[in-house]
């Protein structure tokens, strides 16, 4: 959040109002971080390259990352001066009173933080429609009746300064079209404004606050992606997106108008004849002033426009996971693999149509191609414990080659393992069992012992352990041929048996 202010005050050169207000932070804080940057010699060209961590540590001691004073509810201290009998002073005391044992403002700050939150009501501000700063977007009221009865949405946008306009045909008006919406316009206009000013859709706004929105996270990462900011208009204030208000009126009069005997069949065949006659309307003579929107638009909005990315940008969701104890995060079913250091953390998955990225405090700490095997797993040996990975490292193949150095019992007893077993992972498990007792025995007594185990028509790990254990490899044939059972009074003689 800090990258973002600096960004918007010296990149985008916004006042703090307008920081503030996009990226839902108060006025004080976006005053702070610029202050404590300019302190330290510091503005977007030496920042551009830093991650957050970084310009936290850089900027703000650990005990300084949080305000130390609280702040007060300034539109209820607002409301309540209108009661009769109540005073500042009475509710400075109450706002202490409430907060014991944190740090409160004095008095007489107190005040002054008022008398400035109350300058600030009501305030009509002019509206300066600088080149190349601002895209007013928003969806027309009508919209064009298909075959089959759906509707499309006519998605609209407008530069600030030269009213070009832009129109295209979507399904609907949910997040996944006002992103295309806003990705075409982009590439439309060759170019990415400083600030992209929608309306209140829930789509896009979080907490459609009057006074401080918060955009939802795909917003927030369209925005980042294009190297700009949204700041949508405040509810029931037309004024804030004029220019899109008399765009979207302009769409209707020279576009839908004049498609309204039309008979579609998609929301493809809107979409193309609307760009078909878009040409026309940016093109057409102002009646009062020079030019058109076009020309205005090459002369003024574009040469003031950033550029586009070299990649547009591809819808995301963001969703909360937790790491398993397996080292592995959830998204739609299937498990993929993070750092096993962050197990038991919440992170946030950022999920595209082809990729699955994770994030720890918006750092990505993992990334995957997107599966759609449910319950499968996606795993990176560098996630891995370093007993994991050496585990996983022991394949089939290797175990083969393996005992074949060691000798023939012991490849017979793996090769026996790996394809009579029930499931191969049981093999797997028992001929690691085995390479444990090489380890533990050496070479030469794990044949012995796999000769004595084969003897006996067994294969299995536990009984190439047990003839280890009880040291029977070290016991030769011929011994155990010789051996005669001693005579004792209670044995019975071969008369018994008759």
């Amino acid at each position: 959040m800090i990258k973002d202010v600096i960004r918007l005050k010296w990149d985008a050169g916004l006042a703090h109002e307008r920081i503030a207000a996009a990226l839902g932070l108060s006025k004080g804080a976006v005053q702070k971080y610029v202050t404590l940057a300019t302190a330290a010699g510091l503005d977007w060209a030496a920042v551009r390259e830093w991650d957050e961590a970084r310009l936290e540590a850089a900027l703000l001691p650990r005990s300084a990352v949080h305000s130390p004073f609280v702040e007060p509810d300034w539109a209820r201290v607002h409301r309540e001066l209108d009661r009769k009998g109540v005073t500042l002073m009475l509710l400075w005391q109450e706002y202490v009173e409430a907060h014991p044992g944190r740090r409160t403002w004095r008095y007489t700050q107190f005040c002054a933080h008022y008398k400035g939150f109350a300058s600030r009501l009501k305030r009509s501000m002019r509206q300066h429609r600088r080149a190349g700063e601002k895209l007013f977007c928003d969806f027309s009221g009508p919209s064009v009746r298909l075959r089959d009865g759906t509707r499309a949405q006519i998605f609209v946008a407008a530069m600030g300064a030269s009213s070009y306009t832009f129109a295209c045909a979507t399904a609907a008006q949910k997040l996944e079209d006002w992103v295309e919406g806003l990705v075409r316009c982009l590439a439309f206009y060759g170019g990415v404004p400083q600030l992209i000013v929608p309306d209140n859709p829930r789509a896009l706004i979080a907490d459609p606050d009057r006074y401080e929105p918060r955009a939802g996270q795909t917003v927030l990462d369209l925005a980042r992606h294009y190297g700009t900011s949204v700041l949508p208009a405040r509810p029931g204030m037309p004024k804030d997106k004029a220019a899109v208000e008399s765009a979207v009126q302009v769409v209707g009069r020279w576009i839908l108008a004049r498609l309204r005997h039309h008979d579609f069949t998609t929301v493809a065949e809107v979409d193309a004849a609307v760009a078909q006659l878009l040409p026309s309307l940016n093109e057409r003579a102002f009646q009062k002033l020079p030019g058109s929107r076009a020309s205005v638009f090459a002369d003024l909005d574009r040469p003031a426009m950033l550029p586009l990315p070299v990649v547009p940008y591809e819808l995301a969701q963001f969703r909360s996971v937790k790491v398993h104890i397996d080292y592995h995060v959830e998204v739609d079913h299937h498990y993929y693999s993070v750092p096993h250091a962050l197990v038991g953390q919440a992170l946030e998955a950022r999920v595209t149509r082809r990729a699955v990225e994770i994030l720890l405090r918006g750092n990505r700490v993992a990334s995957h191609p997107r599966s759609s095997r449910r319950g499968g797993y996606t795993t990176l040996d560098a996630h891995m414990p370093a007993a994991h990975r050496a585990h996983k490292e022991w394949s089939p193949q290797r175990l083969l080659h393996w005992a074949q150095r060691i000798g023939v019992a012991t490849s017979e007893v793996v090769t026996r393992q790996l394809s009579q077993q029930r499931h191969p992972e049981h093999g797997y498990r028992a001929c690691l069992g085995l390479l444990g007792l090489a380890r533990r025995y050496g070479n030469a007594r794990l044949e012995a012992a796999c000769e004595k185990t084969l003897a006996l028509g067994s294969h299995r790990y536990r009984h190439v352990a047990e003839v280890l254990r009880n040291n029977r490899d070290r016991v030769t044939d011929d011994a155990q041929r010789d051996w005669v059972s001693p005579w004792h009074a209670n044995v019975r003689g071969p008369g018994q048996y008759q």
